[in-house]
């Protein structure tokens, strides 16, 4: 389905929300939809890869606060607690090269990190805990497409900690009786991804570089292929895995996608031509091709029918009409 309804699902509502990793690209979106329904903001974030920018129209709402903290810090996490009924836990070093270069500032703020939060909700008795897991946990499983009860073994140390926080969660689920979701993100885009550094995204790193007609480098011959995710695919799934009321959803683990998949060369001619749309020196610009990516998986694609099923998710976005809003966004912003 393209551009469904966006209002016709139950959204979190007059509540007091924390958003871990809230300045972030992820986080950024959530804060900014939850302060459209009546909710409590609470940010708390370290800034190591989230920017204060994102946060800029929110800074001096009444409902939004700021904490500025890091997980790793179980004071940091108590404070941020304080009333929070539902708590949507984004903070995250991602990456699967940052991990391969530094496992082990991964591990700490990815595991132990996330053991603080869980931590602090429990003892805070949050009502609510939904976390984000990621499709980097399906490893070197060959299936097609991934359900979310066949893994395979982890490719690199992001995906040992994604994996980890599933185990923790069921754990503290099964020890404490808490109501935890974890959601499997695959492959997310969209407003406020950040296209620099040397851990950026492929479509906003690619997008700006289009954009200043530079030729794109595709890990691979083009033919890996993605799952891609719109942002606003993943704060529907954060808003429905936040308030159902279906037991059997609760302690579960779903994929956030579309369910469907593009590869990379397919990637790249959309972004030219919705981009040539706005420079149509855009469609000349060449691609070039290099070595596949350590720790990457060759494909992805998710069943979605778990998440239909148990939240009554529907995809408001494939990749094309994404991209076009997604473009729109860093073409008027970057």
């Amino acid at each position: 389905m393209i551009n469904a309804d966006l209002t016709a699902y139950q959204r979190i509502s007059n509540s007091r929300v924390l958003v871990t990793g809230g300045a972030g690209f992820i986080g950024s979106n959530l804060c900014e939809d939850l302060l459209k329904y009546g909710n409590q903001v609470v940010c708390l974030d370290n800034f190591a890869t989230g920017r204060i920018e994102n946060l800029k129209e929110h800074l001096f709402n009444p409902d939004f606060k700021l904490i500025v903290g890091d997980i790793r810090n179980q004071e940091d996490c108590m404070k941020a607690m304080e009333g929070v009924e539902i708590v949507l836990q984004q903070a995250a070093l991602g990456s699967v090269p940052r991990s391969l270069n530094d496992p082990f500032t991964s591990n700490a703020v990815n595991i132990s990190g996330f053991l603080n939060v869980l931590l602090a909700a429990r003892d805070a008795k949050v009502k609510r805990l939904v976390y984000a897991a990621s499709s980097s946990t399906y490893g070197d499983s060959p299936n097609l497409p991934k359900v979310e009860n066949v893994i395979g073994m982890p490719l690199s140390p992001y995906a040992v900690t994604k994996y980890v926080n599933e185990l923790y969660a069921h754990v503290f689920g099964l020890n404490y009786g808490m109501d935890i979701i974890g959601l499997r993100y695959f492959n997310v885009y969209g407003r406020r991804q950040n296209p620099n550094g040397a851990y950026a995204a492929v479509i906003p790193k690619f997008t700006m570089q289009l954009m200043a007609h530079e030729s794109p480098l595709i890990n691979g011959d083009g033919t890996n292929s993605r799952d891609f995710t719109y942002i606003d695919n993943v704060i529907q799934m954060n808003h429905l895995a936040a308030t159902t009321t279906n037991k059997a959803a609760v302690g579960e683990v779903f994929n956030t996608a579309v369910g469907d998949r593009n590869d990379l060369n397919m990637l790249v001619n959309y972004l030219k031509q919705y981009l040539s749309e706005y420079d149509s020196a855009i469609s000349n610009v060449e691609i070039k091709y290099g070595s596949n990516r350590q720790g990457d998986i060759p494909h992805s694609l998710a069943s979605i029918e778990k998440a239909k099923t148990l939240l009554g998710y529907q995809p408001s976005h494939n990749l094309q009409s994404g991209l076009k809003e997604a473009v729109k966004w860093y073409w008027e912003n970057l």
